[in-house]
């Protein structure tokens, strides 16, 4: 029996039910997971024509050589346990949270009589209180730390007894409340881990009606030194809940995610709201996004996040679609007495707060590509694999990027930044205002840049720049005399070749070159006839990319700065009478032209240099 009859010899035995399955490659090893209301109509689709399936699917159906199922009571029941199994055992080819298996949890033993915080790996069926999951050891380690700052529960493990002699410098700095030398009573110390409990479930006001209340109480008793630290804690957490106060009117109960996503990699943050407050956020690195659309991404991260969340709010919120939204919204609502919705808003502020969310999801994606890089492992990984992915001859330690910038033909701009070592150094970064170019040309443009930076290159005894170990070595070089180990030009075939042409005629060709065209964020490299694409997800790319955007964010910059001070030259420099220094008496009183627009004749008159007939003449031409 072939490979494909013994494949389907399995599908034709899976029953005609909700489930799920599991298939294994020639290793036994697991590589797909996924949930059907139908399992044998589900797994037949997987070996249909081949011209009818994608890229990804026809992969995954060739690695295929046995199948197992698990039958379920429905669909939805089905999607919980295929969450469960690819936190697992994250095969190949799930969508799948990065690095999942030990999601962290904050956790409090209410069980015991002096409870703690304390970091946990794993939800236990032992009665204690879980908070989670964090994205990061980083992210419940910051929530450990403001709980501890806010409210003085033990963070020590020894026996608590109440006959200690003196209690530890906790006490002294207001982190604890000391049961060890039964300076708190056990009503009091269960009041702490209450408080602490309501914040860390986003309950603030709550918190700060109890924790008033028990000031107000210490104060009747003329207890005043409690009373004070009970002040200073709610002090506090005031503070830290106003850092977290949203714009919203209305009070809610709801998780927010938004999804960003670059090529192959993905990115989804959360906001956690609960009343009007931000009450958390977080950060999740999505893998196996290959050949999925960002509806089935969200589907699985939901799917796999709630499977271990310990709270589940009455609302989601989401900047896309799911395509499992209905049977996501039943799994969530068996696990609670109420109905939980997904919405993707359409106005409003809950529009508003998905629209921040977003943002943030963008830059946390840029971050997470940022810290990726800054590790001198995976730079130096990235630089070799440039190296050998583009040919060269020595690795590219000092690399130049130059992108332009214009308004159709308007103050247009170019950029020079410069990376060592794969990273940024900004003080050899170069803005170049065009001064040869009229209208919108962006090839003349580059070729002037270029003209003006490399004819700087030092000029040995032949009329020839000398290499760069040497002038490195003159105590009266600059950046400028470097000779980069590999130059980026932002942008395709057509500015690769200028930048060729450009660096012939100075006799300096043999300097390396590539072009990278944003949309496919293909290379075009010098005596290749095939763009070169860099794989996805590498150190390379990410590299590649970030100076690239670093290069356009320069150049912008400087154009938009232009626009600016252009904007105002051409309204009140065109004006006779108005030089210079009566400009600029104007703009510091005025601070703009739009608000010079809206002053009266008698308040322009008033200013320095100003008459009231000069003050009309302005009027009338603004």
């Amino acid at each position: 029996m072939t490979p494909t009859n013994q494949i389907m010899h399995q599908v034709r035995a899976l029953p005609k039910s909700p489930g799920v399955y599991i298939m294994h490659n020639d290793k036994d090893t697991i590589i797909y997971i996924g949930k059907a209301n139908q399992l044998q109509t589900r797994v037949r689709s997987y070996f249909g024509s081949g011209r009818s399936l994608e890229p990804k699917v026809r992969a995954l159906a060739a690695d295929v050589v046995r199948i197992e199922h698990i039958v379920t009571r429905s669909e939805a029941e089905a999607l919980n346990l295929e969450a469960t199994l690819i936190k697992k055992h994250r095969p190949h080819y799930n969508v799948r949270l990065k690095d999942d298996k030990h999601y962290p949890y904050l956790k409090i033993d209410t069980q015991s009589p002096w409870p703690r915080v304390q970091i946990a790996r794993k939800v236990d069926d032992d009665g204690a209180k879980y908070f989670g999951p964090y994205a990061s050891a980083g992210s419940v380690r910051q929530a450990l730390d403001v709980t501890k700052k806010l409210f003085p529960w033990r963070s020590c493990s020894k026996e608590i007894t109440g006959t200690d002699p003196r209690p530890c410098l906790d006490y002294f700095i207001k982190r604890c409340i000391a049961p060890c030398t039964a300076y708190c009573s056990p009503k009091e110390y269960a009041d702490v881990i209450q408080n602490t409990i309501l914040f860390l479930e986003g309950k603030s006001d709550q918190v700060k009606q109890h924790v008033e209340k028990e000031m107000l109480g210490a104060s009747e008793q003329l207890d005043f030194e409690r009373a004070a630290n009970l002040r200073d804690q709610l002090q506090s957490i005031k503070n830290v809940v106003d850092n977290k106060k949203t714009t919203l009117t209305q009070s809610m109960d709801a998780d927010v995610f938004a999804l960003a996503r670059d090529s192959d990699e993905a990115c989804i943050q959360a906001f956690f709201i609960r009343g009007l407050s931000v009450a958390d956020t977080d950060s999740f690195i999505i893998d196996g996004t290959t050949g999925n659309s960002d509806a089935h991404i969200m589907s699985a991260f939901l799917s796999q996040y709630y499977e271990s969340a310990t709270y589940i709010p009455r609302r989601i919120l989401l900047n896309v679609d799911t395509d499992e939204k209905e049977q996501i919204e039943i799994m969530l609502s068996a696990r609670r007495t109420y109905q939980v919705r997904i919405l993707i808003p359409e106005r409003g502020e809950k529009k508003s707060l998905v629209k921040l969310t977003e943002k943030n999801a963008w830059e946390s994606l840029h971050m997470y590509h940022a810290q990726w890089i800054a590790n001198e492992d995976k730079t130096s990984q990235a630089l070799t694999m440039i190296q050998q992915q583009l040919g060269l001859s020595e690795t590219p330690n000092r690399i130049e990027c130059y992108d332009i910038s214009t308004n159709q033909g308007v103050d247009t701009v170019a950029s020079m930044v410069v990376f060592k070592n794969g990273q940024p150094t900004t003080s050899e970064y170069r803005r170049f205002k065009i001064k040869t170019v009229v209208g919108q040309d962006d090839f003349a443009s580059m070729r002037e840049v270029l003209n003006r930076r490399f004819k700087h290159l030092k000029q040995d005894g032949r009329g020839l720049p000398s290499p760069v170990k040497e002038a490195s070595t003159n105590k009266t070089s600059s950046a400028w005399d470097e000779i980069p180990d590999l130059v980026i030009i932002d942008g395709g075939k057509g500015q690769l070749s200028v930048a060729i042409d450009v660096l012939r005629d100075l006799g300096r060709a043999e300097i390396p070159l590539c072009g990278l065209a944003k949309r496919e964020e293909e290379l075009f490299v010098k005596d290749f006839s095939e763009p070169i694409l860099l794989p996805r997800n590498s150190e390379a790319l990410y590299l590649v990319q970030r100076i690239r955007d670093e290069a356009h964010r320069f150049a912008i910059t400087y154009h938009r700065r232009l626009r600016r001070k252009h904007s105002v030259k051409s309204v009140l420099d065109t004006i006779p009478g108005i030089g210079p220094k009566r400009k600029k008496a104007l703009l510091r009183k005025f601070g703009n032209v739009k608000t010079i627009k809206e002053a009266s004749v008698e308040d322009i008159a008033a200013t320095v240099g100003f008459t009231e007939k000069l003050a009309r003449l302005l009027k009338q031409s603004i």
